[in-house]
């Protein structure tokens, strides 16, 4: 996998052969939360340029994640499943390899990077489509996933309490149910550290 952008001047487009033409997916890296972006660019760029029938899906996998605020209340959203990536389904030829890479904020694609015969420079990555059970995977993922419950809160945060009886006590959280909505803090009771267990609204996280 490549993690930098290749320097364009050393960039080839990939040989093609007969196994090409058929639409297989390839990983595409991004810019950093640039993926909508990528790929509005990209299905504008396949239309004017006249690939369509070669380019023939742009996806973002994602998953569907609550969040739970520290007052209590959920948001709903999508989730990436892989930041920083795209995927698209293709007919991998010189045109539809040049209206990908050189769409803007297109890093490069997954692939192999093969070396110069000669000099110092880098070579060119070619790309390597996704296997059909890695595709599966990835799609079955997105679309069965249970909700991720996420919270403002986690181990280790040190938390003020706001009301109930332990107002203006400060504490460490020791655990996180955000099922429930609550959360168990660490609260020095007495001189002695005791778990107390609170509502998200009853606690502040402290910066």
């Amino acid at each position: 996998m490549v993690d930098e952008p290749l320097d364009t001047t050393t960039v080839n487009a990939p040989e093609t052969d007969a196994s090409a033409q058929i639409n297989r997916w390839y990983a595409v890296q991004v810019a950093s939360g640039c993926e909508k972006k990528v790929k509005q660019n990209l299905e504008q760029r396949l239309q004017t340029l006249d690939v369509a029938d070669r380019i023939v899906q742009i996806a973002i996998p994602q998953t569907p994640t609550v969040k739970v605020r520290k007052d209590g209340s959920r948001a709903t959203s999508d989730e990436k499943v892989f930041p920083g990536y795209v995927l698209v389904r293709m007919i991998l030829d010189d045109d539809t390899w040049q209206v990908v890479k050189n769409t803007p904020n297109v890093i490069n694609f997954v692939g192999s990077e093969e070396r110069r015969r000669y000099g110092r420079g880098r070579g060119h990555v070619k790309p390597l489509p996704l296997g059909p059970a890695e595709v599966e995977r990835i799609f079955r993922q997105s679309q069965d996933q249970e909700p991720v419950v996420k919270v403002d809160m986690e181990v280790g945060d040190q938390v003020q309490v706001l009301n109930g009886p332990f107002k203006d006590f400060e504490g460490e959280v020791i655990e996180v149910s955000a099922e429930r909505n609550k959360l168990k803090a660490l609260l020095s009771i007495f001189g002695r550290d005791t778990p107390v267990e609170l509502e998200f609204n009853q606690v502040k996280k402290e910066n």
